[in-house]
C-alpha cells in the first residue's frame, strides 16, 4: 500500500540532529555564534559582496524589520499583491501603515508593475513584491518605478533562497530582500528569517530592532557573551534568532546543492508529465533557474474540489497558496486596484507536494493520479 503523501518535506538528517544537539550541549541558547556561523553561511551561500545579513526569529519578523528599516511607519501606504501570505500584509499592518492591494500578472502571478504604477499616490512608501512559486517578480521594472516615485522595495524572497534571475543570485540586486528558512521552506532552521541590506546603517538598524532596541554589539554576542554596557536607542521587539534554529540552518546550507536539484528534477516530472494534459495548466517557468519552494497548476474552479478531493482519497496531500488578503475580514476595508487576475487565479491554484528530499517517485504518482483523475 503507498504511503501518505504530504504537500511539504524537509531535508532532515543526521547533519541537523548533530548540529542541534551540539549547540545544546553548548549550553548558550540565545543568540551567538551559532547564529554569526548562520549568516556567514548566507553570505557565502549567496556570493554576496556588498550587502550584509541580519538573521531574525521568522520569516515575517524579517518582512515587519524590512517594513520598518525603509521607514514605513503610520499614515504610510505600501503596495502590495493580495496573492501572498498573510506576514506580508501583516508586516505592513503593524508598522501603522495600510496596505494597497495589486493585481498580479496572468502569467507570473507576482506583483503587475503596471497594475503597481496604477496604485501609486502622494502617502505611498514602498512596494512588498512576492516570487511566487515557479516564478521570480519582474525586479527591472518594479526598481524603474520606484526610482520614478521614490519608493522602497521590500522583496520577499521566502520562495526564492537559491535561485538565480539572468545569472546573479536573489538577495544580491533587490532593494531590501528577506528570506524565510520556516518549518516548510525548501530549507528549513525549524524557523528563521534573514534580510540582505546594502546599507550599513540600515543593517544596524535591523539589529537594532530585533534586539529590543539596544545597541549591544552583536560581535560580543557572537562569542556567546552579553555586556551590561549598551542603550535603547528605538523602539525594537524580541525578534532574534535562537542559537539551536541558525545550527540548523547551517547544516541545512550545507545542502543547498542537492534540495535544489531534488526539487528541481520532481519539477521537471510534474513539467513533463502535465504538459498538455486537458484541464490542467502548468507553470511556464524555467525551473533550472529555481530553487523552487511551491508547484502549482491551475484547473477550472469548478473542478478544483473534485481533483483535490480524488487526490485524498489516494493519499496525496495538496494546498492552495493562498486565500487572497482581500477576502479576509480584515483586510476587506484597505484601498485596492481592479483584482480580476488574483480573484481568477486563486479560485484555480493547486499546490502539489514537493520536498527537498529526493521525491521524484512522488511527483510521478501525483502526476499519474491527476492525469488518471482527467481521464
Amino acid at each position: 500500500m503507498n504511503e501518505d503523501i504530504a504537500v511539504y518535506g524537509p531535508l532532515i538528517e543526521g547533519e541537523e540532529m548533530a548540529a542541534s544537539a551540539e549547540s545544546l550541549r553548548r549550553g548558550w541558547l540565545g543568540m551567538g555564534r551559532d547564529v554569526d556561523a548562520f549568516e556567514q553561511g548566507v553570505t557565502d551561500a549567496l556570493g554576496l559582496v556588498d550587502r550584509q545579513v541580519g538573521a531574525v526569529g521568522t520569516g515575517f519578523v524579517g518582512l515587519h524589520v524590512g517594513v520598518l528599516v525603509a521607514g514605513v511607519g503610520e499614515g504610510d501606504e505600501v503596495i502590495v499583491p493580495p496573492l501572498t501570505h498573510l506576514a506580508d500584509i501583516q508586516a505592513i499592518v503593524a508598522t501603522g501603515a495600510e496596505p494597497v492591494l495589486c493585481d498580479v500578472d496572468e502569467a507570473t502571478l507576482c506583483i503587475d508593475p503596471e497594475a503597481a504604477a496604477a496604485l501609486v499616490g502622494g502617502r505611498t512608501k514602498a512596494i512588498v513584491a512576492l516570487d511566487y512559486g515557479c516564478h521570480l517578480y519582474d525586479d527591472a521594472a518594479l526598481a524603474r518605478l520606484a526610482a520614478e516615485h521614490g519608493l522602497r522595495i521590500v522583496h520577499d524572497a521566502a520562495h526564492a533562497f537559491g535561485s538565480t534571475s539572468a545569472g546573479r543570485r536573489v538577495g544580491t540586486f533587490s532593494d531590501i530582500c528577506v528570506f524565510s528558512f520556516d518549518p516548510v521552506k525548501a530549507l528549513t532552521a525549524i524557523d528563521a528569517g534573514v534580510l540582505v541590506l546594502s546599507d550599513a546603517r540600515e543593517v544596524r538598524h535591523a539589529r537594532e530592532i530585533r534586539l529590543l532596541g539596544s545597541n549591544q554589539p552583536a560581535e560580543v554576542m557572537y562569542m556567546n557573551a552579553r555586556t551590561g554596557d549598551y542603550d535603547a536607542r528605538r523602539p525594537g521587539y524580541r525578534y532574534h534568532l535562537s542559537n539551536i534554529h541558525a545550527a540548523i540552518g547551517v547544516a541545512q546550507l550545507a545542502k543547498l546543492g542537492s534540495i535544489t536539484a531534488n526539487r528541481q528534477r520532481a519539477c521537471h516530472v510534474y513539467q513533463q508529465m502535465l504538459k498538455g494534459v486537458d484541464h490542467v495548466r502548468i507553470p511556464d517557468a524555467d525551473i533550472d533557474d529555481l530553487n523552487p519552494f511551491l508547484y502549482y497548476v491551475r484547473v477550472a474552479a469548478d473542478e478544483r474540489d473534485g481533483l483535490r478531493a480524488a487526490l485524498a482519497a489516494q493519499g496525496i496531500g495538496t494546498g492552495i497558496h493562498w486565500r487572497p488578503a482581500h477576502h479576509h475580514t480584515m483586510f476587506r476595508r484597505f484601498r485596492r486596484g481592479p483584482l480580476d487576475v488574483t480573484d481568477a487565479a486563486a479560485a484555480e491554484l493547486v499546490t502539489l507536494p514537493l520536498h527537498s528530499s529526493p521525491c521524484e517517485d512522488v511527483a510521478q504518482r501525483v502526476s499519474d493520479a491527476i492525469i488518471g483523475y482527467f481521464r
